[in-house]
Formats: structure tokens, C-alpha cells, sequence
């Protein structure tokens, strides 16, 4: 056997395995090591906040979002409500218009540039001292506004993210693959709110301080990632606020959770590139680590893995143990077609959405590289269309 390709298999193998398991041992290592902070208290006396809501063609969900936020406990004369309307369409305009009586402010967007543009374009609406973020399809709870915004009563911090969870209605058909990942990046948000700060915020709920979310992100960049970057720029942490929970409705199907995953990717190596001096470790330290691992080694594992494949067909034309393991990937292949194909909803997707997901989320991060390489960007902003979240 050739040892140069018994180590590209062993270094192919071993980048991967720290990209997915080893930096998050390594974060619990350190985790325990550092000192735990105190629970932020609540301010005794809230901020004024301005909630932001781009949008594009929303008829369907906008009114019950809109109902939803006008029902968040939090002091009304501190709230303001802005829908950013990417020159929708459809009826959302009108319908955001019929809440002017309550208070809801419509910033219409005459040509369609993109959600960052759109972003873009409120600032100068914007009076709160603090701005939040979310999205129309998403429901955030009348009580999780609050917690997000008791986080900025430590003056180190400069981004609160919300707590993603992933559900669906009850007997609909859903991605259960999606689901397993959440809580993953769940899990390790808050190890690396412990350690350093999180490296990107929910772009389905988080809250920034308004003179960071102030400066102007070129359209096309993820304006959710920039935030945590920004905010470490300027001496702020970036965290996670378990207790601010917002329900995202799964995607109903493998397929568009990879064109998904593909937008986003090629947006965050854009924007990662673009900030790339936060990768130096002599001037951000441990921050410059966990963006590392979180996202380079991530989008890169996926190359690793193509090295891996290659060695482990040249190693199986003489090794029996390379052809049983190439066997394997090649089982694993098969179950993740067929999670990606197979209607959902079925026994069989559901017990293959696993590696279904997987597979689909690392081809989805080849696609995105070679795009970001290319500089390719896209022109337009195009939600992921979900299924509304029913009233919990």
C-alpha cells in the first residue's frame, strides 16, 4: 500500500472528524476551564427597540406576523415596527399597510435589490437603541423579546441571538434531518457563548446594538453573520439567549433545504472574506479559532471527504478493508438518494433523513465554494418558502 495515500485518507479523515466532533470536545474542554458568567438581570428600564421585518411577496403570512409581533411583551411606546418590502409583488404592501393604525411602519423598496440591500435601506428609519431582526415565517412567542434584549445589560455584549427551534404542525409532513441539525448548532452556540461568543447570530431572530448595525454591509454578504464579526470588531461578544425562542417551521423537503444551504454558504464565504482579518489569532485569540473550526473547517470538510473517497478507491484496487469501506460510503450514498428523492413523510425518508440531510448539506457546501470562488452572487433575494407556524 502506498503510505502517501494511507496519509491523505488518515489526514482526509481526521480534518473532518475535528470539524464535526473534535472542535466541540475542544469547546467543552475549554468551556469548563473558563469562569461561568452571571445571568444577565433584567434593565430597569427597557430600551427603545426597533423590529424589522424585510419581506418579499409574504401575502400569505405577513397579517398573522404582524399580529403576532403587535402581541410581544414589551413596552409599546419603546417598540417601533418596520417591514422592509423588497418591491414585493403580491398584496403584502396593502396588507402591511392596513396596521399603520397600530403603529406598523411600511419602508417599501422600489427595486428589488436583496435582503441586505433592503436592510440597508432602513437604517436611517430606525430609532431604537437596540434593532431586531427576524423573519416573516418564522413565530416568535410573546415572551421572548424580553430575554433578548436582558442580554445587552452586559456591556460586552454587542449581538443577542435568538434560539432557533425547528418544528412543524402536527401530522405534516416535514425534513427530519433539518431538525437534528438545529439542535447540533444548538448545542454548540452555547458552548461557544461560554467560551468567546458565538461567530454568527439566527438570521431568524437577533438583536444588535444600533451603532454596530448602523454601518452599511455590501448587498449580496449575510448581514446575520456580519453582526457577530462586527460586533467582535468593535470589543463586543456576540451571544446566545436560550431563553429567547423563536419556532422555525422545518422545509418540507431535502431539496429546498439544499438550495437553501447553497445561498447561505456562498453569502457567509463571501462575507467571511470580506472580514477575513478576524481569522488572525495574535489579534482576536480565541475568536479567531472558533470561526475557524465553525466555518472554515466546515465548508472545507467536504473537500476532505472527496480526498478520502479518491484514496480509499486507490487503496481498494489491493486492500480488502478499503473495498468493505468504500462498500459502506457507497450504502450511505444509496440511503441518502433515496431520503432525497422518496416522498416525505413516508417511513423509509424518515428513517434515511439523516444521512439524507447530511450528504446534501456537504454537496451544498461544494456548490457554495466553487460559486463564492467565482463571485458568484445573487442578484435577488429569495426567501425560503415554509410552512407557516401554526399558533402555539
Amino acid at each position: 500500500m502506498n503510505p502517501l495515500t494511507i496519509a491523505v485518507l488518515a489526514g482526509a479523515v481526521a480534518f473532518v472528524g475535528y470539524a464535526y466532533v473534535g472542535y466541540p470536545c475542544l469547546l467543552k474542554l475549554v468551556s469548563v476551564l473558563r469562569p461561568a458568567r452571571r445571568p444577565p438581570n433584567a434593565p430597569t428600564s427597557w430600551p427603545a427597540v426597533s423590529i424589522t421585518i424585510p419581506v418579499y411577496n409574504e401575502a400569505a403570512t405577513i397579517a398573522a406576523t404582524l399580529r403576532r409581533t403587535l402581541e410581544i411583551d414589551y413596552p409599546a411606546e419603546r417598540r417601533q415596527i418596520v417591514v422592509v418590502s423588497d418591491a414585493s409583488t403580491d398584496d403584502t404592501d396593502t396588507i402591511v399597510q392596513g396596521f399603520a393604525d397600530r403603529g406598523v411602519e411600511l419602508l417599501r423598496v422600489p427595486v428589488r435589490r436583496g435582503k441586505s440591500a433592503a436592510e440597508n435601506a432602513a437604517l436611517p428609519l430606525l430609532r431604537g437603541e437596540i434593532v431586531v431582526n427576524t423573519d416573516a415565517s418564522i413565530q416568535v412567542p410573546p415572551e421572548a423579546l424580553r430575554p433578548l434584549i436582558a442580554a445587552f445589560t452586559d456591556p460586552t455584549v454587542g449581538v443577542a441571538s435568538g434560539r432557533d427551534v425547528s418544528i412543524t404542525r402536527l401530522g405534516a409532513e416535514s425534513n427530519q434531518g433539518e431538525s437534528g441539525y438545529v439542535g447540533y448548532e444548538r448545542r454548540l452556540r452555547d458552548l461557544e457563548t461560554r467560551v468567546d461568543g458565538i461567530v454568527g447570530a439566527s438570521g431568524c431572530f437577533y438583536a444588535i446594538r444600533a451603532e454596530l448595525h448602523q454601518g452599511r454591509v455590501p448587498d449580496g454578504l449575510s448581514r446575520d453573520f456580519a453582526a457577530a464579526l462586527v460586533a467582535r470588531e468593535r470589543g463586543y461578544r456576540a451571544v446566545s439567549v436560550p431563553q429567547a425562542i423563536c419556532f422555525v417551521a422545518r422545509t418540507a423537503s431535502v431539496q429546498n433545504e439544499f438550495r437553501r444551504k447553497v445561498r447561505t454558504m456562498t453569502r457567509g464565504m463571501q462575507t467571511l472574506v470580506y472580514k477575513r482579518h478576524l481569522l488572525n489569532p495574535a489579534r482576536f485569540g480565541l475568536f479567531a479559532w472558533m470561526l475557524f473550526s465553525h466555518k472554515v473547517c466546515r465548508w472545507l470538510a467536504p473537500w476532505a471527504g472527496l480526498a478520502a473517497l479518491a484514496a480509499l478507491g486507490v487503496l481498494s484496487l489491493t486492500a480488502p478493508w478499503a473495498r468493505w469501506l468504500l462498500g459502506g460510503v457507497a450504502v450511505i450514498g444509496i440511503a441518502a438518494a433515496a431520503g432525497w428523492t422518496w416522498p416525505v413523510g413516508r417511513v423509509a425518508p424518515r428513517l434515511l433523513a439523516i444521512p439524507a440531510y447530511l450528504v446534501s448539506g456537504n454537496v451544498a457546501a461544494l456548490f457554495a465554494s466553487i460559486r463564492a470562488v467565482r463571485g458568484t452572487r445573487d442578484a435577488t433575494w429569495e426567501p425560503t418558502r415554509r410552512d407557516a407556524v401554526a399558533a402555539l
